[in-house]
């Protein structure tokens, strides 16, 4: 069949929207935190936490941010959806982590920061008013995974090097497009091959570091997952998404994957569009409409 003489154009038109998107995503400064908060000795172990206007005890989303785990994309481009997420009831808390180019960044580092920030909040508990019962994780992208594996820590073996005992308990974990499947990813060869940076080798090399840090290898875990990926995403396939689903309930696990149809990469955590309310629609329904009893 002849391809239709505007599909070439049609290709130039999405292809402007997706990089306006992403354009608007980092180009634009979010509000303030309220407060920002070291959680360990590094200086780039530190969160933001903001704090809904109404009477607490708040429920509390952790906010993990991507770009593919590399230095020179920060917290910053994220602040957005945190604030938004803030504007409706829920206390954020944007960590920052040791990435690939920072000192100490990758394996082990950038999962041990992430988990370090998340068990942090039992120290932020009293004086900010947080209820340590409602506590959910979302992240984006490299931001995905890792929230996807700090729900997944109560199943890594004590003599692992990401081992943290007593991780603090979460009610559900929300990947927005997430790289899930770090084997797949490294497979695909997701931004040059990123992961083999990240966990320090190939899986030939380094077994343990895939079964230890891999979401998909960890399950199940019995913890809520709500995994959102746009069905267009260019950067993080959205296969990726589907297989950590299909593992999952294989595993006994009963994740919600939510296709986004039409949407790429940024459009989840870009505020001003339309399937981002899909985001905060269902993050609302985890933390403002849980039973607390």
């Amino acid at each position: 069949m002849a391809k239709s003489p505007f599909s070439g154009f049609k290709r130039i038109i999405e292809t402007a929207r997706l990089n306006a998107m992403a354009t608007r995503v980092f180009s634009t400064s979010p509000p303030p935190a309220d407060v920002r908060i070291p959680y360990g000795p590094d200086p780039l172990n530190f969160g933001d936490l903001r704090l809904p206007r109404s009477d607490g005890p708040h429920p509390v989303l952790i906010v993990i941010h991507g770009g593919f785990w590399r230095a020179k994309y920060t917290l910053d481009h994220i602040g957005h959806l945190s604030a938004d997420m803030t504007a409706h009831g829920i206390a954020t808390w944007s960590v920052e982590y040791r990435r690939i180019g920072d000192e100490g960044g990758g394996w082990p580092n950038t999962m041990l920061d992430v988990g370090a920030a998340t068990d942090h909040l039992r120290e932020l508990a009293v004086e900010y008013n947080l209820d340590l019962d409602r506590v959910a994780v979302l992240g984006h992208s490299a931001g995905g995974h890792l929230a996807a594996w700090v729900a997944s820590r109560h199943r890594i073996p004590e003599d692992s090097e990401l081992y943290m005992p007593s991780p603090l308990p979460l009610v559900a974990t929300i990947p927005l497009a997430g790289v899930l499947d770090l084997r797949t990813a490294l497979e695909m060869g997701l931004s040059d091959h990123v992961v083999r940076d990240l966990m320090g080798g190939d899986p030939g090399e380094t077994p343990q570091h895939y079964a230890d840090a891999s979401p998909v290898e960890l399950l199940p875990i019995g913890v809520p997952q709500v995994l959102i990926h746009g069905t267009e995403d260019p950067d993080v396939p959205q296969e990726l998404s589907k297989i950590y689903a299909d593992h999952a309930r294989e595993t006994g696990d009963q994740p919600k994957l939510v296709p986004l149809r039409g949407a790429g990469h940024f459009e989840v955590i870009d505020t001003q569009s339309k399937w981002y309310k899909v985001v905060r629609n269902e993050v609302l329904s985890i933390l403002l409409k849980r039973d607390k009893g």
